[in-house]
């Protein structure tokens, strides 16, 4: 159990630095908003541009963030603590009550209670 979580670490960790890289290597869209108003000679997208078909870089992004949240989904799976018990009161250790010293015995004479 122990080698799939480590496993699991470390393609968690190695997806995570691989999508930084990727989206940090992308050409944003927010670049071409100067050529949507007319800047950029003959612009024929919206204000965002039209992005069409998404790009090699973009697609193994989007795979990528796929594999990083599972792997954040399955570590978090494995790492709870399963208890096959009552629940709640699964931990909860059950004991006779305990009864202060001296009070169980009423029969013993003891000082006169004065009325």
């Amino acid at each position: 159990m122990e080698l799939l979580k480590t496993l699991l670490w470390i393609v968690n960790l190695l997806s995570a630095v691989a999508v930084i890289v990727l989206v940090l290597l992308q050409h944003g869209k927010g670049a071409d908003m100067g050529a949507a108003f007319g800047g950029g000679g003959g612009s024929s997208g919206s204000l965002f541009g039209a992005s069409g078909s998404s790009n090699f870089m973009s697609r193994s992004t989007a795979v990528l963030a796929v594999v990083f949240f599972s792997t954040c989904l399955a570590l978090s799976y494995l790492s709870i603590e399963r208890q096959n018990d009552l629940g709640v009161m699964g931990g909860v250790q059950q004991s006779a009550p305990q009864v202060p010293g001296g009070a169980a015995d009423n029969n013993k004479p003891g000082p006169a209670i004065p009325e």
